[in-house]
């Protein structure tokens, strides 16, 4: 099998400048197009209210990889699991999707909040969110991420 070869099609620009495990909500930035795309790329963008952004943990590198069992962030209290079981920098590709609230169009910039990347990161791939397109069925998982994740999307000015 060939490796897939992808490049980024836009860049993060603003918003968080620090890499956090909590405090991302009410952060705005840009999530700027290249300039070698047609804006009609992102033409009916506008009529949507969040986006599906897949990016880069591009501040991290393959020595960060870990293919073990582990607790998430460290932390006892929480079951180790699997490297497929986190959401982090530590996965093989060291790829994250959001889900940003999508505030308006300038051009090629889409201004966003929301985004738990930070200025810089390279964005592979922007779709909108399709309601219809999420889980279906009941949607079922352990206590600890919620436990872990009460204070992901506090507000930035609250740390």
């Amino acid at each position: 099998m060939q490796p897939l070869q992808i490049v980024p099609i836009a860049t993060v620009v603003g918003g968080h400048t620090e890499v956090l495990d909590d405090y991302q909500g009410g952060v705005e930035s840009i999530i700027r197009l290249r300039e070698d795309f047609p804006l009609e790329t992102l033409q009916g963008i506008k009529e949507f209210s969040h986006l599906t952004v897949t990016w880069h943990f591009s501040r991290s590198g393959p020595e960060a990889v870990q293919l073990h069992a582990r607790s998430p962030r460290g932390d006892a209290r929480w079951p180790a699991t699997g490297t497929y079981v986190h959401r982090n920098h530590r996965r093989p590709n060291q790829l994250a999707i959001s889900y940003p609230r999508l505030l308006g169009v300038d051009g090629r910039d889409l201004q966003v909040t929301d985004l738990d990347a930070v200025d810089g990161t390279p964005v592979f791939d922007i779709a909108p969110w399709f309601t219809d397109m999420g889980p279906r069925g009941p949607v079922q998982e352990p206590a600890w991420p919620g436990e872990m994740l009460k204070d992901y999307w506090r507000d930035a000015d609250s740390r």
